[in-house]
């Protein structure tokens, strides 16, 4: 059985990374409030874009994937499932929204866990939403060409509920008896979680949603307006390194986490450094046009109108792509590629 105590943690000697970023998170943290209090209007846009973004990356990452026209459809509440995929797909946006309205009524306990799990699965007839694994399970990443590597091999499921009850109790200490920045309690019990991975399936979107859920509960609300799953989903290969580095002989208690410490935190640190370059240029009553060559201006080296459209979510994308191609016809940019390989460079005067 694997047992948990997270009183070491304070106890533990961090890396210079772990502590640089947790200064620098308290400081986005520090201005957060401004933001939400001034620019409420603005953060409406953010939200509903995040919300997107959530939901398609989340699922993209465990190779959970429909068209661009019926994900939209489907965001927007205009038909209804077709598929498994797309069953997926809506569940986790109701389990996202239900974290995002929610968060200060859903305690990190057991059964709101599993009811989080079941409200992800609502849409399908699978009689494992809500309920932990009946039969082993391991933690594999899937390439390109289809195949897998092995990661990690989890606890069998006799061991799953005693270890998720433990886990649970030992986080509600960590935070109201042990006084550990909750930073580095989230990422450490994130870790757990996945090791544990107590679910037949839906455990990384699962622990993504957990990761929004834990940072709203201790003041942190950046996964509200910035998608955490679309940083993860962009590295992929970083997070699967860093949880197959960190889970080495964890079963023994004998594991550095250290890795998935870092990676997380720069995950978060990352939302946030977006989230005020986001609101900053939202905020600024620009045409669309001014707004895209603002967002052009942050970006070093090439970009995709993608890039540009994460910068101003508010404009719609046949204005992005009518700025992007003026811009070009100006000479101020240039284009390059084609089809979905199209990219852009700025042009230096």
């Amino acid at each position: 059985m694997r047992y948990f105590d997270y009183s070491k943690l304070k106890e533990r000697k961090w890396t210079s990374k772990i502590i640089n970023y947790i200064g620098l998170i308290h400081e986005y943290k520090g201005r957060q409030q401004l933001y939400l209090t001034q620019k409420s209007e603005e953060l409406t846009v953010l939200v509903n874009f995040s919300k997107r973004q959530s939901t398609e990356a989340s699922n993209d990452i465990e190779g959970i994937r429909t068209t661009n026209a019926r994900f939209v459809k489907l965001m927007s509440d205009k038909t209804t499932p077709k598929n498994r995929n797309e069953k997926e797909i809506l569940g986790y946006r109701y389990a996202l929204s239900l974290v995002h309205e929610s968060f200060e009524y859903i305690p990190i306990r057991i059964n709101y866990i599993l009811q989080i799990h079941k409200e992800m699965y609502r849409f399908m007839d699978a009689f494992y939403g809500g309920r932990f694994k009946d039969t082993p399970n391991e933690i594999d990443e899937e390439h390109p060409d289809g195949t897998k590597t092995l990661i990690f091999k989890p606890l069998q499921p006799y061991e799953t509920p005693i270890a998720v009850e433990s886990l649970c109790e030992e986080y509600d200490k960590a935070i109201n008896e042990y006084n550990i920045d909750p930073l580095l309690v989230i990422p450490v019990f994130i870790h757990d979680f996945l090791c544990i991975h107590p679910f037949n399936d839906g455990n990384g979107r699962m622990s993504r949603l957990l990761t929004t859920l834990l940072l709203y509960k201790s003041g942190y609300a950046v996964g509200k307006y910035i998608s955490l799953e679309k940083k993860i989903q962009i590295t992929k290969s970083e997070y699967y390194e860093a949880l197959s580095s960190s889970s080495m002989n964890w079963y023994e208690e004998n594991n550095d986490d250290t890795p998935f410490v870092e990676y997380l935190l720069g995950i978060v640190l990352s939302a946030y450094r977006d989230f005020e370059d986001r609101v900053n240029i939202v905020s600024k009553k620009m045409s669309a046009k001014e707004m895209v060559v603002h967002a052009i201006n942050q970006k070093l080296g090439k970009f995709t109108k993608s890039d540009i459209m994460e910068l101003c979510p508010e404009i719609k994308s046949s204005s992005v792509e009518a700025s992007l191609k003026e811009l070009c016809e100006e000479g101020l940019i240039e284009r390059c590629g084609g089809g979905r390989s199209t990219y852009y460079l700025r042009k230096e005067n």
